[in-house]
C-alpha cells in the first residue's frame, strides 16, 4: 500500500464512532401528545415477565431489526407496536441526536407527536405493564436528584498483565458515573431514559 492509497481511501472515509460495528444498534422515541389541554411526555413501566429490566419506567424504543431501513423506522415501529396505535399516529419525527452506553450500545434518540387520545393506546402485555403521562411543564421546573456509582475495569483471570506496563499494578481507569432521578407521583424515572429526558429537557429550556 502507498500514500496515495491511504489517502484515496481517507478521502472517501466517512467519520463514525470507532468499534461501531461491534455495537448493538438500538431507538427510542421520546413521546409527545397533547392532555387536558397541555403537552405531556409518555412513558411506559416495562412487564415483570421481560428477563431485562422489569417494571423499570423506560421510553418506547428496541434493537434494530433486520428488516428496518433506518433507526428512525426502529423508533416508529417500536412505538407503534408497544402502544398498539398505528404508524400513522406518530407523527413529526425528529432525530434528537444518539448515546454510546458503557454497556457496548449506540442508542438512537428521537422525538414524535402522538396524534390520538389516551383511549386509542392498546399496550403490548408482552411488553408493557401499563403506561403513564407526566406534563411537560413538571420537567421544565423539576431538577432531577443527582446520585453516583464507579464503574470501574476488572481484567479476567487469562488477561496477559505479564505483557503490559507495571503488570498486576497497572492502573485501569476508573469513573464516576451520574445517575439522574426524577421523582412523580411515586415512580421513579432514572436510568438510560432519565439521562435522555434530562438531556432533552436541558435543550428545550
Amino acid at each position: 500500500m502507498d500514500l496515495r492509497t491511504i489517502q484515496d481511501k481517507l478521502a472517501k472515509h466517512t467519520p463514525s464512532i470507532i468499534g461501531d460495528d461491534a455495537l448493538k444498534r438500538y431507538s427510542l422515541l421520546i413521546p409527545i401528545m397533547v392532555k387536558h389541554d397541555e403537552l405531556h411526555i409518555l412513558f411506559e413501566v416495562r412487564s415483570f415477565e421481560m428477563r431485562r429490566q422489569p417494571g423499570e419506567i423506560c421510553f418506547p424504543g428496541g434493537k434494530m431489526d433486520d428488516q428496518d431501513s433506518s433507526t428512525q423506522v426502529t423508533a416508529i415501529r417500536e412505538t407503534s407496536e408497544e402502544l398498539g396505535i398505528k404508524f400513522k399516529q406518530i407523527k413529526n419525527v425528529q432525530s434528537y441526536g444518539y448515546m454510546v452506553s458503557p454497556f457496548g450500545m449506540k442508542v438512537d434518540v428521537f422525538v414524535g407527536f402522538l396524534d390520538c387520545k389516551e383511549e386509542a393506546f392498546n399496550p403490548n402485555k408482552d411488553e408493557v405493564a401499563e403506561i403513564f403521562t407526566v406534563p411537560l411543564d413538571f420537567f421544565l421546573n423539576t431538577k432531577p436528584d443527582l446520585h453516583y456509582v464507579h464503574m470501574g475495569v476488572v481484567p479476567e483471570a487469562d488477561f496477559p498483565t505479564n505483557i503490559i506496563p507495571y503488570g498486576e499494578n497497572y492502573q485501569f481507569p476508573k469513573r464516576r458515573y451520574v445517575e439522574y432521578f426524577y421523582h412523580y407521583h411515586g415512580r421513579v424515572i432514572w436510568g438510560l431514559t432519565a439521562r435522555v429526558l434530562y438531556d432533552f429537557i436541558k435543550k428545550m429550556t
